[in-house]
């Protein structure tokens, strides 16, 4: 049948450099978009779990190739973002996703410890990945960039005030990054997920994710990486191209609620 639509809903054949994917939402955009078509680029400072990862792509016939990357180290993005645009000759697009957590009471001896590395890690590799991409996005059809921040970015929890500042950061990189590029046609959006079954939140007890989830979610549970990773899609589709600078919480109505 002739389509009677314009925009295409695929990214078969781009490419995807994801961030922090060895592992929780990381992993599951980098599966996700391996499974819609794409070239994904798995980069996490864990090279064994990028490995694993690579592998299980691979294995299910998707196209994928691993780096080491630390993204606190400007030399470390430069370098890879340079290996991963040469090894396919084009960057479409990039997920801002490698995270850690930060958590410090504000008169502890170690908060500004805590403070810096949460800023470098959480906000400043993400400037640092979008500026060593863009020259590669300029040259893309339909070039995007989703950074991943987080629902404590739209409110606060007691002692993260390192986390949450730079989770904040984000999405006035995000915005700012939008109004910048927009006339370049280069899309940028932010993810907030708010609790989710990660590697981060697993030290939490189950029972306790279940009253957290009863009592401040709409949809009363935590949610999966993969919800996650669908929504991200959503923003990198080639038909995404009038959203920009949008701020989109995958939190299970934690915002929307109330008490």
């Amino acid at each position: 049948m002739t389509r009677i639509t314009q925009l295409s809903r695929s990214i078969e054949g781009e490419v995807a450099l994801i961030t922090g994917a060895a592992s929780g939402m990381g992993r599951a955009t980098a599966e996700l978009f391996a499974d819609e078509g794409a070239k994904v680029a798995v980069t996490d400072i864990n090279e064994a779990g990028v490995e694993e990862v690579v592998a299980g792509i691979s294995a299910a016939g998707g196209e994928a190739h691993g780096w080491k990357l630390d993204v606190g180290d400007g030399d470390d993005i430069r370098r890879v973002v340079g290996e991963v645009a040469g090894r396919w000759s084009a960057l479409d697009i990039l997920v801002n996703n490698a995270g850690i957590s930060a958590g410090a009471p504000i008169d502890s001896e170690e908060h500004e410890e805590v403070w810096a590395r949460a800023f470098q890690i959480l906000l400043t590799g993400q400037m640092r990945l979008v500026k060593a991409c863009l020259p590669h996005l300029r040259r893309s059809e339909a070039a995007r960039i989703v950074n991943i921040a987080s629902t404590e970015g739209l409110g606060a929890t007691p002692r993260s005030s390192a986390y949450t500042s730079a989770k904040t950061g984000v999405i006035g990189l995000t915005r700012s990054l939008a109004v910048e590029l927009g006339r370049e046609g280069i899309t940028v959006n932010c993810i907030c997920p708010g609790p989710i079954h990660t590697g981060m939140t697993a030290a939490i007890a189950d029972e306790d994710k279940q009253v957290f989830a009863r009592r401040r979610t709409a949809l009363a549970r935590y949610g999966e990486p993969e919800e996650v990773a669908h929504a991200t899609l959503s923003f990198v589709l080639p038909a995404a191209s009038y959203i920009t600078g949008a701020i989109l919480p995958v939190d299970g109505g934690l915002m929307a609620k109330n008490a």
